[in-house]
């Protein structure tokens, strides 16, 4: 009976090394993701846009949504900018 428990804690605990060793092999060797298609995925869904039907629908959504981005962020920086001005100016 005693040496049930002993085996199942010792199978319970080489499971627990086995994930807990994966996880960490696996979080330290792991590349964080990035869009690295830069101009390449831009020119894509441009041709996908105009290729028509749903998968153009959806790609004429998806240049809309990455050029709406690309102006908020542009009128994110004008507003940092605004606000530096403001508190230099005292107020």
């Amino acid at each position: 009976m005693r040496s049930t428990w002993i085996l199942r804690g010792a199978r319970s605990f080489l499971i627990a090394a086995v994930f807990a060793a994966g996880y960490l092999c696996g979080s330290v060797s792991h590349p964080v993701a990035q869009a690295q298609l830069g101009e390449l995925g831009g020119a894509a869904m441009e041709k996908a846009a105009g290729s028509g039907g749903a998968v153009g629908n959806v790609a004429q959504m998806g240049t809309a949504l990455s050029e709406m981005e690309q102006h908020l962020s542009g009128l994110q920086k004008n507003l940092d900018s605004l606000k530096k001005v403001k508190a230099m100016l005292g107020g």
